[in-house]
């Protein structure tokens, strides 16, 4: 469940960095290993924010260390966190935005993820996503899709 303010009790055991690549109407959503946390399921690029990191440097790593690709700070934006809760414990999700011109070259780690999609958020919302991505979507391409 998540919501743009605390829900009562909340206590974040971590900071979660995430981050919807663009390419028109589409954005890039990575098929998680069958083994990993949420296995077998769908998610954008994203990742714990480390001690001593800051939310950007947490980010930028990420997407390195899942797809191979560097990107610059200023070519991200931030678009919005959200409040996340799971019956075991609650995190802070930070979610940011980054367009390209052309889908960029995807170097897939595949100790994480086994696949990779470009797809709309239309698309995306009929597919086996992680916890919650789909309120995440909703609020990012608009409720009324």
């Amino acid at each position: 469940m998540i919501s743009k303010t605390p829900f009562e009790d909340f206590q974040p055991k971590f900071e979660v960095a995430s981050c919807f690549l663009e390419v028109g109407n589409k954005f890039l959503l990575l098929h998680r290993q069958d083994f990993k946390l949420e296995g077998n399921k769908w998610g954008v690029p994203a990742g714990k924010v480390e001690p001593g990191e800051s939310v950007e440097q947490a980010l930028l790593r990420e997407i390195q260390e899942e797809i191979g690709l560097e990107l610059s700070r200023e070519r991200v934006t931030y678009f919005d966190t959200v409040n996340v809760r799971y019956p075991e414990y609650d995190f802070v999700y930070h979610m940011f935005r980054a367009p390209f011109d052309r889908e960029p070259e995807i170097a897939l780690n595949l100790g994480e993820h086994k696949d990779f999609r470009w797809t709309s958020a239309p698309e995306a919302l009929a597919m086996n996503l992680v916890q919650d991505e789909d309120a995440c979507i909703k609020l990012l391409y608009g409720e009324g899709l």
